[in-house]
């Protein structure tokens, strides 16, 4: 389920994540949330070595250059994202677990 959040951005980060949108067909929001699906994916993988994310920044980057102009590249990027949605919410739960246990008396 999504939820509406209000996001500050600087005027240069807005105008890079509209100039992605427009080149990847994906909205803004989506934008935002892969990017940072794909971050806490991969620094959650470094902080505990025990979890590797099969979707990390470099993979997704290079899907992206692989498929960017093949007839299947739209199915591609979404099997992609979805992957990386899957991954980053496999990592968070993984890290939020952990945390509850070492809280615990």
């Amino acid at each position: 389920m999504l939820k509406r959040h209000q996001v500050l951005l600087n005027d240069w980060l807005a105008d890079f994540i509209k100039y992605r949108s427009k080149e990847y067909d994906l909205s803004f929001s989506e934008n935002i949330r892969l990017a940072l699906c794909l971050y806490f994916s991969t620094m959650l993988s470094i902080q505990d070595p025990s979890f590797k994310s099969e979707m990390t920044i470099d993979k997704m980057a290079e899907l992206i250059k692989q498929h960017k102009d093949t007839p299947e590249a739209e199915e591609e990027r979404h099997k992609a994202i979805s992957k990386a949605y899957f991954e980053s919410r496999k990592a968070i739960e993984n890290y939020m677990q952990n945390e509850k246990k070492e809280k615990k008396p």
